[in-house]
């Protein structure tokens, strides 16, 4: 009679315990935020991303020439002519497509009655493509400059640049003009490279 009053015993304190094991599981809180800074925290361990761990080719070093070529390519002087040359291009296709959709292109102010010659007409369209090519480099080649500086002087690169950088360049255009087209200018051109920022961006 002692041994089933014993295993009874056995099975109660089995049963005690696992039921205690239980309620403190229940009480202690999951930390979620622990986990959380392990996957995706400050204590997630950084993984080296370098090529030749990953398996692939390992980039080679970059020589001095390199080095030089990829500083003159970032300079200003550089960022500058590449506006400019591009701002030419644009403005002579520019021009000569204005000219060729004109119907005064070639005509004689002595006598706009005579039917103008090709001659004459491909010299109009030219010279309308050499002064809008003129102008679009000039704004190109100051707009590029003063953005590159201004983003020099400020250390970011954000939409502000272009904004003060065109403020500065239509100011520069307008200010031959007078002061009221100055300032005219300088809100113009923000608002329009701001306008191109947020597009663009």
């Amino acid at each position: 009679m002692a041994a089933p009053a014993e295993s009874t015993d056995a099975s109660f304190s089995a049963t005690s315990s696992q039921s205690a094991t239980v309620s403190a599981a229940e009480n202690v809180p999951l930390q979620y935020s622990l986990i959380l800074d392990h996957l995706i925290g400050d204590k997630r361990p950084v993984k080296d991303l370098n090529p030749t761990v990953m398996g692939a080719l390992p980039s080679p070093q970059k020589t001095e020439e390199q080095k030089m070529i990829e500083r003159g390519m970032e300079s200003c002087a550089f960022k500058s002519l590449i506006a400019c040359v591009g701002g030419f291009v644009l403005g002579g296709a520019f021009g000569v497509f204005t000219a060729g959709i004109d119907s005064n292109v070639g005509l004689d102010p002595k006598d706009p009655l005579r039917t103008p010659t090709a001659r004459e007409v491909l010299r109009d369209m030219g010279q309308r493509g050499m002064s809008y090519a003129k102008n679009f480099a000039i704004v190109g080649a100051m707009f590029s400059c003063t953005e590159c500086l201004i983003e020099s002087h400020r250390g970011k690169s954000d939409w502000k640049n272009a904004v003060y950088s065109g403020c500065i360049t239509g100011g520069a255009i307008g200010f031959r003009a007078g002061l009221k087209a100055g300032v005219l200018g300088c809100g113009g051109f923000a608002a329009f490279s701001a306008a191109i920022e947020y597009y663009l961006r």
